[in-house]
């Protein structure tokens, strides 16, 4: 039997190797040709596209991943069919679930190492390529920027600690403002408000419907001013540092996320797209284990055309998966679900479908 699970991982991993490289080249050439008239329009030198493109590379191999995973399982156990290598594991009682067995393992620790991958590497890479595309790409660009940041954070120093839930970067006003000076050890100041405003001559932000709450060195609130009218007020940040700043959470890895959450919590702020955001960096990894859990039996259920009836459903599972793991993110983001629910949605219901298929599957 160890020979049977040697061979099974020495095809599918052969297979998924060329699946990696032919994804990852493939997204390379699309997107190069998509954002090459930007580079030109920006005269961004040579080198600086080059180091795009690295610090891309390990994002684009972990969304080619769990495609590549289901291929490669479809592929290699289309193959023993079609070999009759298949028939010739039943008739020595061997059933799937033994075949599976290797196959589930090489998708379990290409699910733990996606973890690595996307904390270390995806997350590095994704930091970099954004500063890449703020300072190099987008800058006189004849392309419409993208006009609203959302859950924008700023970290000014060591104490004062800024987020806003919405920002118009076209008309430089944010909305549901929280901003704090933490200090040394306590609490020393709290701003929040509705809307601020960019006010160009005087270089301040007029604040709409706003609290400001002073607090003593006990911690111990203050002096209190609240107001549904305008102010007009330092903030110590312009327009151009939320542009430059602000951090999305695609470039923070699982840990950073979760120490951001906790900032967030402890200063009031609403912090459930973020924690959706969280929860799917855990969920998502599990991909891999799931695709191929789905994909060996939609390559045995139907023997005499398991190759074109295996590619052809796993299409519709890979993409039907993407389908449910947006819906749940866009129901966490909405509030409706719990995030942790809501992140794991699409496993889920295609871990317990996958496993309903390998059962009405067995031999």
């Amino acid at each position: 039997m160890h020979k049977l699970d040697q061979y099974l991982a020495r095809q599918f991993l052969i297979i998924l190797g060329f699946s990696i490289l032919g994804f990852v080249s493939i997204f390379v050439i699309v997107d190069l040709i998509e954002n090459l008239d930007r580079f030109i329009d920006n005269n961004v030198p040579p080198h600086v596209v080059v180091s795009y493109y690295l610090y891309t590379l390990p994002w684009f191999v972990s969304i080619g991943l769990p495609m590549s995973m289901l291929i490669s399982t479809v592929i290699s156990l289309g193959n023993m069919v079609k070999r009759n290598e298949w028939t010739a594991l039943k008739a020595s009682g061997i059933s799937i679930y033994r075949t599976a067995w290797p196959l589930l393992t090489i998708g379990m620790f290409m699910s733990l190492g996606s973890f690595i991958l996307d904390n270390k590497l995806v997350a590095f890479g994704n930091e970099k390529r954004f500063e890449i595309d703020r300072d190099y790409v987008k800058r006189k660009s004849r392309h419409k920027l993208k006009n609203t940041l959302k859950n924008v954070f700023l970290q000014k120093n060591t104490s004062i600690h800024v987020s806003l839930n919405k920002y118009s970067i076209k008309n430089k006003k944010g909305y549901d403002l929280t901003w704090v000076d933490l200090g040394t050890t306590k609490l020393q100041k709290r701003i929040d408000a509705k809307k601020i405003s960019w006010q160009t001559d005087s270089l301040k932000w007029i604040l709409t419907n706003y609290s400001i709450r002073d607090f003593n060195d006990f911690g111990v609130e203050g002096s209190v001013s609240l107001s549904e009218k305008d102010t007009m007020v330092n903030l110590g940040f312009t327009p151009t540092e939320i542009q430059r700043q602000a951090r999305k959470p695609d470039e923070l890895d699982y840990f950073k996320l979760t120490a951001r959450i906790k900032q967030l919590k402890d200063n009031g702020v609403d912090t459930v797209r973020w924690e959706v955001t969280r929860y799917l960096k855990i969920s998502f990894i599990f991909t891999n284990l799931i695709v191929v859990l789905c994909g060996i039996p939609l390559v045995v259920l139907k023997e005499k055309n398991s190759l074109s009836f295996g590619a052809g459903l796993s299409v519709f599972v890979i993409f039907g998966y993407y389908v449910f793991i947006k819906f749940g993110q866009s129901m966490g983001f909405k509030g409706i679900l719990e995030p942790i629910l809501s992140a794991w949605l699409g496993n889920i219901v295609f871990s317990i479908g996958g496993i309903v298929l390998l059962w009405r599957a067995r031999t």
